[in-house]
């Protein structure tokens, strides 16, 4: 600091409890300041001696490692898109309020507070001030704009998710600790920009545009798989995960961003879809767009963009050669924001999707795509509409080598799911996706999209034959019957040959090895149903199961004539009796009566997903006034992960007092945070 004359600056104070409480930063930290943009916050400047009237003070920003960008603040009300500030004299104090624009830069600020003499010679100049800004969607001229308090405190602020994976016939649950505004995640936020390509190539330009979140959004897609840069996560989808986490043993973001910034910017090994979502939603979040993390089930990975998955199938039903795929569920995160720079009726929520499929501009990334184009069929749209619309609307054809066959049955993009605002259950968003199946409204976007709309066919020499796979809900470790049942509705018999396949597969369709095969000629006799039988026993299949235990059945039946071959499919889910191996857990619940009168029926009510079902505990006696009672209660938990424990307590005067603790559940190990 220089000193000029007895003036001088004595201290500044930034004001962070207060700031970042109205700024709903808190959570990030208390000490140091971190505002949102188009919002005003406040400094003091202490003086030790009153600022001669005709001297002036300049307030002075810089952004970047070498000051990339330097922005003089304002002293009047500037135009919409400047920094200004007004100043207050209170004895030795100046008051400052200091206005960003609602599209100012995201990210890391140095604020310099300059005297400067009638003459322009600048007098003094106090040591740059640090304060980070970040997207603001309670401001409505931000982009990000957000107008639901509710969804705001989802979207933003919540720091507890929940995963919807399995199949759409089956789907599971699973926690997912976005922790954003955990130590230090905000920083590792930055770095992740930092070292995008875009800002290593020319971190100047770079700075400029995280004004705006379509180009942040562009980059952490990119960012968080770690193909083509310096990205968070690496991907695998087979075992062996030597050298690093198997993807189903996080069960949150922090770790994962921490590890990835301690290591040097060196990618963690390793994640699958739902990691690479999860992080993805931490990293948006904390910077303050609106996100939710979305899991679509029979997923498509249309790589031609055909709008077509073709599955060419060999003679013992195996996939060649080509691409494409259809993986039983994929997560990808929608963010909120408005889509100035492309027609109107698209803003709102934007696919982004980190996990490495295909390059966009030469990157491993996809999107911001708007849902609401994708629902429409309005495939030019930036970014990447043609392969999001293939994967919630693809058809899947199968093709088998010899004979020349097809046979077109299975739509992807089904129980595109999200967490409820409401708690942790699941929100169906499919119907803003796409119109109702088989509604006029849907067959008009497939036309607009360039696909082809199968029309129902009438040829009368079809025979009406039905084929489906039955089974039981089987549990891993015991053998058990599939069924595949043949249904003949024609008024003749018909003839066939019925090529039934069991293979293990991972979630994204990875074939992972042939559990059973069978080949038998069939006859079935008209208006009957044959029902062929295939026992898997556990010796054949725990030898080629992956860890999420799916089996996937196939059945083909060829039909003597000139008919087209019918094919079936079938994604069977093992239930796991391992999770009976996770740690016991003993908590330890206490009570104060905080009434002037005793209390009587006490009954605590305990719950917490994945942890146990709701159990009630009975207090015997009376609880008099300011007693503490003590309880006691052990459970095993079903689910590892992040977990929340929730307390109920209710008697005759009080009604619906609640507590709650969260648990790290891990397999064997010890529990923490309890």
């Amino acid at each position: 600091m220089t000193h000029h004359n007895s003036w001088v600056i004595t201290n500044v104070d930034l004001r962070s409890h207060e700031n970042n409480l109205a700024h709903r930063t808190r959570e990030i930290d208390r000490e140091r300041l971190i505002v949102r943009r188009g919002q005003p916050f406040f400094i003091t400047l202490q003086c030790s001696d009153s600022l001669p009237p005709e001297h002036n003070l300049d307030l002075v920003l810089h952004l970047g490692k070498r000051d990339e960008v330097v922005i003089k603040v304002q002293k009047e009300r500037a135009a919409a898109d400047q920094w200004w500030f007004i100043q207050q004299r209170a004895q030795d104090e100046l008051l400052l309020t200091l206005h960003s624009p609602a599209d100012a830069i995201i990210g890391q600020y140095h604020l310099a507070a300059v005297i400067v003499s009638p003459d322009g010679r600048i007098l003094e100049e106090t040591d740059k001030i640090g304060f980070h800004l970040l997207f603001n969607p309670w401001c409505k001229d931000d982009v990000v704009y957000l107008p639901d308090e509710q969804q705001l405190q989802e979207y933003i602020m919540n720091e507890d998710g929940m995963i919807f994976i399995g199949s759409w016939n089956d789907i599971k649950s699973m926690s997912w600790n976005y922790g954003q505004f955990e130590d230090n995640v905000m920083e590792i936020c930055f770095q992740v920009l930092d070292n995008s390509k875009e800002a290593l190539r020319n971190s100047r330009m770079d700075i400029k545009k995280r004004s705006d979140p379509i180009y942040v959004g562009r980059i952490i897609a990119a960012m968080v798989n770690s193909n083509d840069d310096r990205g968070v996560v690496s991907g695998r989808w087979e075992e062996p995960y030597t050298g690093g986490v198997a993807p189903y043993r996080w069960t949150g973001s922090v770790p994962i961003l921490q590890q990835w910034s301690r290591a040097g910017v060196r990618a963690v090994k390793y994640g699958q879809c739902w990691v690479f979502a999860g992080v993805a939603c931490t990293v948006l979040r904390c910077l303050g767009i609106p996100t939710r993390l979305i899991s679509n089930f029979a997923s498509g990975h249309d790589t031609d963009e055909n709008l077509t998955i073709e599955i060419v199938l060999n003679e013992r039903l195996e996939p060649v050669g080509g691409r494409d795929s259809s993986w039983n569920f994929h997560c990808w995160v929608e963010s909120w924001m408005r889509r100035d720079d492309l027609p109107k009726g698209n803003d709102g929520w934007q696919v982004l999707d980190s996990t490495p499929q295909e390059r966009s501009d030469g990157e491993f990334r996809c999107g911001p795509c708007p849902v609401k184009a994708i629902k429409e069929g309005n495939l030019g749209v930036k970014y990447d509409a043609p392969f999001v619309f293939a994967e919630v609307n693809a058809d899947m054809v199968f093709w088998k080598i010899t004979p020349d066959g097809e046979r077109q049955k299975q739509s992807v993009g089904r129980n595109i799911s999200t967490k409820s605002i409401y708690g942790n259950h699941r929100e169906d968003v499919t119907l803003q996706y796409k119109y109702p199946e088989g509604s006029e409204k849907e067959r008009e976007v497939y036309k607009k999209a360039g696909r082809r709309v199968t029309e129902p066919s009438d040829e009368a020499a079809e025979p009406e034959l039905q084929l489906s796979i039955k089974h039981a809900k089987p549990v891993f470790g015991t053998d058990f019957d599939v069924i595949v049942e043949l249904k003949n509705e024609g008024r003749k018999d018909t003839k066939a040959q019925l090529t039934i396949l069991a293979t293990s597969v991972t979630y994204n369709s990875f074939n992972l090895g042939e559990c059973q095969h069978k080949i038998t000629s069939v006859t079935v006799p008209a208006q009957q149903t044959h029902r062929e039988v295939m026992r898997l026993h556990y010796d054949d299949y725990v030898k080629c199961v992956a860890e999420n235990h799916l089996i996937r059945v196939k059945a083909l039946l060829e039909i003597s004539g000139n008919h087209e071959p019918i094919m079936t499919m079938a994604n069977i889910p093992l239930t796991d009796l391992q999770r009976h191996l996770l740690e016991r857990v003993t908590a330890h619940i206490s009570f104060i009566n905080p009434l002037p009168v005793p209390l009587k029926g006490g009954v605590f009510t305990v719950e917490g997903a994945g942890l146990l079902s709701s159990s009630k505990i009975h207090v015997n006696e009376d609880i008099s006034p300011g007693q503490k009672v003590f309880v006691k209660m052990s459970f095993n938990p079903v689910r590892t992960g992040v977990r929340k424990f929730l307390v109920d307590f209710d008697s005759d005067r009080l009604k619906g007092v609640k507590g709650d603790a969260i648990l790290i559940i891990r397999k064997r190990f010890s529990i923490a945070g309890f």
